[in-house]
Protein backbone atom coordinates (compact mmCIF):
# COMPACT_ATOMS: atom_id res chain seq x y z
CA UNK A 1 0.00 0.00 0.00
CA UNK A 2 1.25 3.46 -0.92
CA UNK A 3 0.22 6.72 0.75
CA UNK A 4 0.43 10.19 -0.76
CA UNK A 5 0.95 12.67 2.06
CA UNK A 6 0.90 16.46 1.80
CA UNK A 7 2.73 17.63 4.89
CA UNK A 8 2.38 21.16 6.24
CA UNK A 9 5.72 22.93 6.60
CA UNK A 10 6.53 26.30 8.14
CA UNK A 11 9.48 27.76 10.03
CA UNK A 12 8.68 31.09 11.63
CA UNK A 13 12.37 32.01 11.54
CA UNK A 14 12.74 31.75 7.77
CA UNK A 15 9.38 31.28 6.01
CA UNK A 16 7.00 34.08 5.10
CA UNK A 17 4.20 31.66 4.23
CA UNK A 18 3.55 27.98 4.96
CA UNK A 19 3.86 25.37 2.22
CA UNK A 20 3.22 21.65 1.74
CA UNK A 21 5.64 18.92 0.73
CA UNK A 22 4.54 15.80 -1.14
CA UNK A 23 5.65 12.52 0.39
CA UNK A 24 4.99 9.13 -1.19
CA UNK A 25 5.24 6.47 1.47
CA UNK A 26 5.18 2.74 0.83
CA UNK A 27 3.67 1.15 3.92
CA UNK A 28 5.85 -1.67 5.13
CA UNK A 29 6.34 -2.17 8.85
CA UNK A 30 4.64 1.04 9.91
CA UNK A 31 1.57 0.49 12.06
CA UNK A 32 0.40 3.99 12.99
CA UNK A 33 0.40 7.54 11.69
CA UNK A 34 3.23 8.22 14.12
CA UNK A 35 5.29 5.55 12.37
CA UNK A 36 4.60 7.24 9.03
CA UNK A 37 5.76 10.63 10.31
CA UNK A 38 8.84 9.02 11.82
CA UNK A 39 9.62 7.54 8.40
CA UNK A 40 9.30 10.93 6.70
CA UNK A 41 11.35 12.57 9.44
CA UNK A 42 14.28 10.23 8.84
CA UNK A 43 14.78 11.66 5.35
CA UNK A 44 13.25 15.12 5.69
CA UNK A 45 13.40 16.30 9.34
CA UNK A 46 10.50 18.45 10.51
CA UNK A 47 8.89 19.65 13.73
CA UNK A 48 6.44 17.39 15.58
CA UNK A 49 6.23 15.43 18.81
CA UNK A 50 7.15 11.76 18.62
CA UNK A 51 4.18 10.71 20.69
CA UNK A 52 1.06 8.71 19.86
CA UNK A 53 -0.93 11.33 21.80
CA UNK A 54 0.29 14.25 19.67
CA UNK A 55 -2.62 16.06 17.99
CA UNK A 56 -2.72 16.82 14.27
CA UNK A 57 -5.32 17.51 11.59
CA UNK A 58 -5.78 14.97 8.80
CA UNK A 59 -7.99 15.99 5.88
CA UNK A 60 -9.68 18.55 8.11
CA UNK A 61 -10.34 16.22 11.06
CA UNK A 62 -8.58 16.44 14.43
CA UNK A 63 -6.99 13.26 15.75
CA UNK A 64 -3.89 11.80 17.39
CA UNK A 65 -0.86 10.14 15.84
CA UNK A 66 -1.79 6.87 17.52
CA UNK A 67 -4.41 6.08 14.87
CA UNK A 68 -3.60 2.88 12.98
CA UNK A 69 -2.80 3.05 9.28
CA UNK A 70 -5.64 0.69 8.41
CA UNK A 71 -8.13 2.88 10.25
CA UNK A 72 -6.61 5.99 8.71
CA UNK A 73 -6.99 4.67 5.16
CA UNK A 74 -10.48 3.28 5.79
CA UNK A 75 -11.71 6.68 6.98
CA UNK A 76 -9.60 9.19 5.05
CA UNK A 77 -8.24 7.36 2.01
CA UNK A 78 -4.66 7.16 0.77
CA UNK A 79 -4.32 10.83 -0.16
CA UNK A 80 -3.71 12.60 3.14
CA UNK A 81 -3.10 16.22 4.10
CA UNK A 82 -1.50 16.57 7.52
CA UNK A 83 -1.55 19.92 9.29
CA UNK A 84 -1.00 21.35 12.79
CA UNK A 85 -4.01 21.82 15.05
CA UNK A 86 -3.70 25.56 14.51
CA UNK A 87 -2.22 26.86 11.28
CA UNK A 88 -2.53 30.39 12.58
CA UNK A 89 -0.32 29.56 15.57
CA UNK A 90 2.14 27.19 13.88
CA UNK A 91 5.79 28.05 14.49
CA UNK A 92 7.70 24.96 13.33
CA UNK A 93 5.78 22.66 11.01
CA UNK A 94 3.29 20.72 13.18
CA UNK A 95 4.38 22.44 16.39
CA UNK A 96 2.37 25.43 17.57
CA UNK A 97 2.53 28.27 20.06
CA UNK A 98 -0.25 27.39 22.50
CA UNK A 99 -0.11 30.56 24.58
CA UNK A 100 -3.75 31.32 23.77
CA UNK A 101 -4.81 27.93 25.12
CA UNK A 102 -2.75 28.38 28.27
CA UNK A 103 -3.97 31.95 28.79
CA UNK A 104 -7.64 30.89 28.93
CA UNK A 105 -6.93 28.90 32.09
CA UNK A 106 -6.86 32.22 33.95
CA UNK A 107 -10.66 32.30 33.71
CA UNK A 108 -10.90 29.49 36.26
CA UNK A 109 -7.58 30.03 38.05
CA UNK A 110 -9.07 30.44 41.52
CA UNK A 111 -10.83 27.07 41.32
CA UNK A 112 -8.10 24.81 39.95
CA UNK A 113 -5.46 22.62 41.54
CA UNK A 114 -2.40 21.05 39.95
CA UNK A 115 -4.21 17.92 38.77
CA UNK A 116 -6.84 20.09 37.04
CA UNK A 117 -4.11 21.56 34.83
CA UNK A 118 -3.34 18.08 33.53
CA UNK A 119 -7.03 17.53 32.76
CA UNK A 120 -7.11 20.86 30.93
CA UNK A 121 -4.08 19.84 28.86
CA UNK A 122 -5.93 16.67 27.85
CA UNK A 123 -8.74 18.88 26.54
CA UNK A 124 -6.41 20.83 24.22
CA UNK A 125 -7.63 19.12 21.06
CA UNK A 126 -11.15 20.45 21.73
CA UNK A 127 -9.87 23.99 22.16
CA UNK A 128 -8.26 24.05 18.73
CA UNK A 129 -10.81 21.84 16.97
CA UNK A 130 -13.60 24.33 17.66
CA UNK A 131 -14.73 26.05 14.48
CA UNK A 132 -15.67 29.06 16.60
CA UNK A 133 -12.04 30.01 17.10
CA UNK A 134 -11.69 30.51 13.34
CA UNK A 135 -14.17 33.39 13.58
CA UNK A 136 -13.87 34.62 17.16
CA UNK A 137 -10.20 34.50 18.15
CA UNK A 138 -10.97 35.47 21.75
CA UNK A 139 -13.42 32.61 22.28
CA UNK A 140 -13.16 31.18 25.79
CA UNK A 141 -12.60 27.72 24.33
CA UNK A 142 -14.38 24.40 24.69
CA UNK A 143 -11.56 23.13 26.90
CA UNK A 144 -12.50 25.69 29.56
CA UNK A 145 -16.18 24.76 29.34
CA UNK A 146 -15.28 21.10 29.82
CA UNK A 147 -13.01 21.90 32.74
CA UNK A 148 -15.76 24.05 34.29
CA UNK A 149 -18.11 21.07 34.12
CA UNK A 150 -15.53 18.84 35.80
CA UNK A 151 -14.84 21.40 38.53
CA UNK A 152 -18.53 21.74 39.32
CA UNK A 153 -18.87 17.96 39.48
CA UNK A 154 -15.88 17.78 41.82
CA UNK A 155 -16.99 20.63 44.05
CA UNK A 156 -20.67 21.61 43.56
CA UNK A 157 -20.36 24.38 46.14
CA UNK A 158 -18.32 26.36 43.59
CA UNK A 159 -20.95 26.14 40.85
CA UNK A 160 -22.31 29.67 41.20
CA UNK A 161 -18.85 31.27 41.18
CA UNK A 162 -17.65 29.14 38.26
CA UNK A 163 -20.70 30.02 36.18
CA UNK A 164 -20.22 33.69 37.03
CA UNK A 165 -16.61 33.47 35.84
CA UNK A 166 -17.79 32.02 32.53
CA UNK A 167 -20.51 34.66 32.18
CA UNK A 168 -18.10 37.52 32.78
CA UNK A 169 -15.92 36.42 29.86
CA UNK A 170 -17.17 38.33 26.80
CA UNK A 171 -16.90 35.60 24.15
CA UNK A 172 -18.05 32.65 26.21
CA UNK A 173 -20.26 29.56 26.00
CA UNK A 174 -22.93 31.13 23.80
CA UNK A 175 -20.42 31.00 20.93
CA UNK A 176 -19.88 27.25 21.17
CA UNK A 177 -20.24 25.26 17.95
CA UNK A 178 -20.48 21.49 17.84
CA UNK A 179 -17.29 19.45 17.69
CA UNK A 180 -19.11 16.42 16.32
CA UNK A 181 -17.78 16.50 12.75
CA UNK A 182 -14.42 17.99 13.66
CA UNK A 183 -12.83 15.53 16.10
CA UNK A 184 -12.32 11.93 15.04
CA UNK A 185 -14.50 9.50 16.99
CA UNK A 186 -15.40 12.14 19.55
CA UNK A 187 -16.95 10.82 22.74
CA UNK A 188 -20.59 11.93 22.92
CA UNK A 189 -20.05 12.97 26.54
CA UNK A 190 -17.94 15.92 25.36
CA UNK A 191 -20.86 17.69 23.71
CA UNK A 192 -23.17 16.61 26.52
CA UNK A 193 -20.97 18.29 29.13
CA UNK A 194 -20.78 21.53 27.16
CA UNK A 195 -24.55 21.49 26.60
CA UNK A 196 -25.10 21.14 30.34
CA UNK A 197 -22.89 24.15 31.00
CA UNK A 198 -24.80 26.18 28.41
CA UNK A 199 -28.08 25.14 30.01
CA UNK A 200 -26.85 26.06 33.48
CA UNK A 201 -26.02 29.49 32.09
CA UNK A 202 -29.49 29.77 30.54
CA UNK A 203 -28.12 30.35 27.05
CA UNK A 204 -29.96 27.93 24.79
CA UNK A 205 -33.33 28.04 23.08
CA UNK A 206 -34.79 25.28 20.85
CA UNK A 207 -34.23 25.93 17.16
CA UNK A 208 -37.95 25.64 16.38
CA UNK A 209 -38.54 28.53 18.79
CA UNK A 210 -35.92 30.77 17.18
CA UNK A 211 -36.96 33.55 14.82
CA UNK A 212 -34.45 33.02 12.02
CA UNK A 213 -35.87 35.79 9.83
CA UNK A 214 -33.72 38.86 10.45
CA UNK A 215 -35.27 40.55 7.44
CA UNK A 216 -38.66 39.96 5.80
CA UNK A 217 -40.52 36.88 7.07
CA UNK A 218 -40.81 34.52 4.15
CA UNK A 219 -42.27 31.15 5.23
CA UNK A 220 -42.56 28.58 2.43
CA UNK A 221 -44.43 25.29 2.34
CA UNK A 222 -42.10 22.76 0.70
CA UNK A 223 -44.56 19.89 0.81
CA UNK A 224 -43.41 16.37 1.64
CA UNK A 225 -40.67 14.06 0.43
CA UNK A 226 -41.82 10.86 -1.28
CA UNK A 227 -39.17 8.16 -1.70
CA UNK A 228 -41.40 6.20 -4.09
CA UNK A 229 -41.33 8.86 -6.80
CA UNK A 230 -39.55 8.15 -10.08
CA UNK A 231 -36.69 10.39 -11.21
CA UNK A 232 -37.43 11.71 -14.71
CA UNK A 233 -34.82 14.45 -15.13
CA UNK A 234 -31.21 14.41 -14.09
CA UNK A 235 -29.09 17.39 -13.09
CA UNK A 236 -26.02 16.49 -15.14
CA UNK A 237 -25.58 20.13 -16.16
CA UNK A 238 -25.56 21.34 -12.56
CA UNK A 239 -23.00 21.57 -9.79
CA UNK A 240 -24.77 20.90 -6.49
CA UNK A 241 -23.47 21.57 -3.01
CA UNK A 242 -25.30 19.87 -0.15
CA UNK A 243 -25.14 21.75 3.15
CA UNK A 244 -25.58 18.96 5.69
CA UNK A 245 -24.99 20.75 8.96
CA UNK A 246 -23.98 18.46 11.80
CA UNK A 247 -26.38 15.69 10.75
CA UNK A 248 -26.43 14.12 7.28
CA UNK A 249 -29.86 13.30 5.87
CA UNK A 250 -29.67 10.02 3.96
CA UNK A 251 -32.76 10.85 1.88
CA UNK A 252 -31.01 13.92 0.53
CA UNK A 253 -27.77 12.04 -0.14
CA UNK A 254 -29.63 9.31 -2.02
CA UNK A 255 -31.59 11.85 -4.06
CA UNK A 256 -28.53 13.87 -5.05
CA UNK A 257 -26.58 10.72 -5.93
CA UNK A 258 -29.35 9.71 -8.33
CA UNK A 259 -29.25 12.96 -10.31
CA UNK A 260 -25.86 12.60 -12.07
CA UNK A 261 -24.94 16.10 -10.95
CA UNK A 262 -21.42 17.16 -10.12
CA UNK A 263 -21.18 17.25 -6.33
CA UNK A 264 -19.26 20.14 -4.79
CA UNK A 265 -18.04 19.07 -1.37
CA UNK A 266 -16.71 21.83 0.85
CA UNK A 267 -15.12 21.84 4.32
CA UNK A 268 -17.95 23.98 5.68
CA UNK A 269 -20.78 21.76 4.46
CA UNK A 270 -21.04 19.95 7.80
CA UNK A 271 -20.50 22.76 10.29
CA UNK A 272 -22.73 23.76 13.17
CA UNK A 273 -24.37 27.18 12.76
CA UNK A 274 -25.00 27.76 16.49
CA UNK A 275 -28.74 28.04 15.97
CA UNK A 276 -29.57 27.23 19.59
CA UNK A 277 -28.04 30.58 20.61
CA UNK A 278 -29.16 32.54 17.54
CA UNK A 279 -31.30 34.79 19.76
CA UNK A 280 -28.10 35.91 21.49
CA UNK A 281 -25.53 35.82 18.69
CA UNK A 282 -27.27 36.23 15.33
CA UNK A 283 -24.23 38.07 13.93
CA UNK A 284 -22.05 35.06 14.73
CA UNK A 285 -24.43 32.69 12.94
CA UNK A 286 -24.41 35.04 9.96
CA UNK A 287 -20.61 34.80 9.80
CA UNK A 288 -20.75 31.01 9.83
CA UNK A 289 -23.57 30.78 7.30
CA UNK A 290 -22.14 33.34 4.88
CA UNK A 291 -18.79 31.55 4.88
CA UNK A 292 -20.45 28.21 4.12
CA UNK A 293 -22.48 29.70 1.27
CA UNK A 294 -19.56 31.58 -0.25
CA UNK A 295 -17.36 28.50 -0.03
CA UNK A 296 -19.90 26.58 -2.12
CA UNK A 297 -20.23 29.48 -4.59
CA UNK A 298 -16.48 30.02 -4.92
CA UNK A 299 -15.98 26.31 -5.62
CA UNK A 300 -18.36 26.45 -8.56
CA UNK A 301 -21.68 25.31 -7.11
CA UNK A 302 -24.79 26.41 -9.00
CA UNK A 303 -27.15 25.54 -6.16
CA UNK A 304 -26.99 24.84 -2.45
CA UNK A 305 -29.29 22.02 -1.37
CA UNK A 306 -30.55 21.89 2.22
CA UNK A 307 -32.73 19.35 4.00
CA UNK A 308 -33.87 21.55 6.88
CA UNK A 309 -36.50 24.28 6.62
CA UNK A 310 -34.74 26.33 9.31
CA UNK A 311 -31.49 26.31 7.35
CA UNK A 312 -33.35 27.29 4.19
CA UNK A 313 -34.94 30.24 5.97
CA UNK A 314 -31.59 31.30 7.36
CA UNK A 315 -29.79 31.08 4.00
CA UNK A 316 -32.42 32.44 1.64
CA UNK A 317 -34.31 35.02 3.70
CA UNK A 318 -31.40 36.93 5.24
CA UNK A 319 -29.39 37.85 2.15
CA UNK A 320 -28.55 41.40 3.22
CA UNK A 321 -27.48 40.31 6.69
CA UNK A 322 -25.38 37.48 5.26
CA UNK A 323 -23.71 39.77 2.75
CA UNK A 324 -23.04 42.33 5.46
CA UNK A 325 -21.39 39.63 7.59
CA UNK A 326 -18.90 38.68 4.87
CA UNK A 327 -18.64 41.90 2.87
CA UNK A 328 -19.57 40.18 -0.39
CA UNK A 329 -22.60 39.49 -2.52
CA UNK A 330 -23.97 35.95 -2.14
CA UNK A 331 -25.91 35.27 -5.37
CA UNK A 332 -26.13 31.49 -5.09
CA UNK A 333 -29.70 30.08 -4.94
CA UNK A 334 -30.82 27.62 -2.26
CA UNK A 335 -33.13 24.63 -2.81
CA UNK A 336 -34.94 22.56 -0.21
CA UNK A 337 -34.61 18.82 -0.84
CA UNK A 338 -38.38 18.52 -1.42
CA UNK A 339 -38.16 21.09 -4.21
CA UNK A 340 -35.20 19.29 -5.74
CA UNK A 341 -37.15 16.04 -5.76
CA UNK A 342 -40.17 17.65 -7.43
CA UNK A 343 -37.96 19.17 -10.10
CA UNK A 344 -36.24 15.83 -10.71
CA UNK A 345 -39.62 14.10 -10.93
CA UNK A 346 -40.96 16.68 -13.43
CA UNK A 347 -43.58 18.01 -11.01
CA UNK A 348 -43.01 21.52 -12.25
CA UNK A 349 -46.43 22.95 -11.54
CA UNK A 350 -46.39 21.89 -7.89
CA UNK A 351 -42.96 23.40 -7.28
CA UNK A 352 -43.44 26.68 -9.15
CA UNK A 353 -45.20 28.37 -6.25
CA UNK A 354 -42.49 27.67 -3.69
CA UNK A 355 -39.69 28.61 -6.11
CA UNK A 356 -41.37 31.94 -6.84
CA UNK A 357 -41.18 32.81 -3.14
CA UNK A 358 -37.41 32.40 -2.93
CA UNK A 359 -35.48 35.61 -2.38
CA UNK A 360 -33.19 34.33 -5.14
CA UNK A 361 -35.21 32.23 -7.57
CA UNK A 362 -33.15 29.33 -8.97
CA UNK A 363 -34.90 29.91 -12.33
CA UNK A 364 -34.63 26.23 -13.20
CA UNK A 365 -38.08 25.97 -14.76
Amino acid sequence: MKLEISLFRFDYKSDYLPYYTKNFIKVDKQKTLLDILNTINQEYPFGYEKSADFNVVVNGVYLTLGISIDELVDNFGKDLTIEPISIRRAHTDLLINQADFEDRLKVLSEFIEEDDKKVYEDYKIYFYASNTINYEYDYIGDAILLLAYDLIEKNPSNEKEILEALSEYECSASYHTSLKNRVYKIDSSIEEKISKIKNKLGLTKPVNEQDLFLEKKNPIDFGTFDETKEIKHDFSDFNLSYFKGIETDEQTVKLIDSLNAKIINTPSSNIDLALDTFHLNSDFTMKLASHAMLEAFDNGADLIVVDDENIFNLFDSNRKSLESACGREIPIPVLHKNELQKLACAEHESVKESLSKHIINPEII
